[in-house]
């Protein structure tokens, strides 16, 4: 369906098709709460939080909408006289999407609106844990206008969901994978990706370190700390997963965070509208953080608030945070994707980015700072695709988000996204 809708859909003047973005934009916007309700009740997120996703994810469309009028081609001097050296940028063909259940919105709508834009079809493969968000969007596309066979979702269960990827992975009629996930399963979506040489945007699994130096105002480091740790219960690839905090500061940069943490924080039902913590996504989620808390205490880590499963059971946990952490621990060599704060304390700023950089991965990295010099100094340092200097929070439409090393490959949002979807083309135009 995708492919027999590309030739009409990459044709249409880019002016319709921001219209018709336009219009999609405006319908998710005013269906804010049913689709935060729909994000909520699929993975537990809180209300607030969720209804700040669905808005973050219209942005997109808002954004690509724009965008789809700017794909620029260009003119170049050509070394000989009777001809002329033209540039073309067309869409790449049909893109399959293959999204995460922590975003189920906005990962989708950060991928086909630049895709749309750019004159792309799309196939949506949603998590498994979160196919409603995709469908409802999906819903809403046809409402707007959208072409049948431009807007494709395929929602399956997990046992199917490796056949399936294989599937948009290795079929001759799709000309790009965009996937956002863990490493793991991107490596294995680049080896399948590879025997067709399709084109390929990778946004994977991060281990973002939060540096906090002795110059740093400590209320705010304290601040951008709960925000940027413990966003959706920890479940999203920039959350911190290190805490580095410098030896002057450390124990009041602790004492403060902890207070923070028991007085802001509230776990419960996403329904309900004092809760700032939902459940996490599943039993082997809260058991990955149990297995982090564990292997840290054996090793001499203390538990300074938390620790435990929540009262409320199931997959709810407390919000945690750890102290006398140190390299050697599960908690800072792997991702934990939970409500887990480990604290290691450092001396030098040497040390400290040298910690940071010890990861395969390099996605989001966030430091506080007031010295002007070592801003500049450890921004350059750090090997993340993106740099949060006194803010916990980075995310935004006209950002590109994307990471180094193991975190992926591309950039999604910001003016560089729709690259992504585009091939260019070198026309020569002789005999003039």
């Amino acid at each position: 369906a995708a492919h027999g809708a590309g030739a009409a859909w990459s044709r249409l003047p880019a002016k319709e098709r921001s219209a018709l973005l336009r219009r999609w934009y405006e319908l998710v916007i005013g269906s804010k709460d049913d689709l935060a309700r729909i994000i909520t009740a699929e993975n537990g997120k809180p209300l607030k939080e969720a209804q700040g996703e669905v808005l973050y994810s219209a942005s997109f469309l808002e954004w690509f909408a724009e965008e789809a009028r700017r794909v620029y081609g260009d003119i170049i001097p050509a070394s000989q006289k009777d001809r002329r050296i033209l540039v073309l940028k067309q869409p790449v063909g049909v893109a399959a999407v293959i999204t995460p259940w922590n975003f189920p919105s906005a990962m989708i709508t950060r991928k086909v609106g630049a895709a749309l834009a750019a004159g792309c079809t799309v196939v949506v493969k949603p998590a498994e844990d979160t196919p409603l968000s995709a469908l409802a969007l999906g819903e809403l596309a046809n409402q707007a206008g959208i072409p049948a066979g431009v807007y494709n979702v395929v929602p399956c269960s997990r046992q199917q969901a490796p056949a399936v990827g294989e599937v948009l992975c290795t079929d001759p009629l799709v000309a790009k994978i965009s996937f956002t996930g863990s490493t793991a399963t991107g490596k294995i979506l680049l080896k399948l990706a590879a025997g067709t040489v399709k084109r390929v945007s990778m946004e994977l699994g991060g281990h973002a370190p939060f540096i906090v130096f002795d110059s740093a105002n400590v209320d705010r480091a304290v601040a951008g700390a709960l925000a940027s740790k413990y966003r959706n219960s920890g479940q999203t690839c920039v959350c911190t997963n290190r805490f580095l905090v410098q030896k002057g500061i450390h124990d009041k940069f602790v004492e403060k965070f902890a207070k923070a943490i028991e007085r802001e924080l509230h776990v419960g039902n996403g329904f309900d509208a004092k809760t700032t913590q939902g459940p996490l996504i599943n039993e082997k989620a809260v058991e990955k953080v149990e297995r982090h808390i564990s292997d840290a205490v054996s090793q001499g880590a203390s538990v300074v608030t938390g620790g435990k499963r929540h009262s409320l059971g199931k997959n709810f946990f407390e919000p945690t945070l750890l102290s006398n952490v140190t390299t050697k621990m599960l908690c800072t060599q792997e991702e934990t994707f939970g409500p887990l704060a480990p604290v290691i304390k450092f001396e030098t700023e040497e040390e400290a980015v040298a910690i940071a950089n010890a990861a395969n991965v390099g996605l989001a990295g966030y430091f506080y700072s007031q010295d002007p010099a070592q801003i500049w100094r450890v921004a350059e340092q750090l090997e993340v695709g993106m740099v949060g200097i006194n803010e916990g929070i980075i995310s935004s439409v006209e950002s590109p988000f994307g990471g180094v090393k193991e975190s992926g490959l591309g950039r999604e949002g910001s003016k560089y996204g729709i690259d992504e979807y585009l091939e260019i083309k070198y026309v020569c135009f002789g005999g003039l």
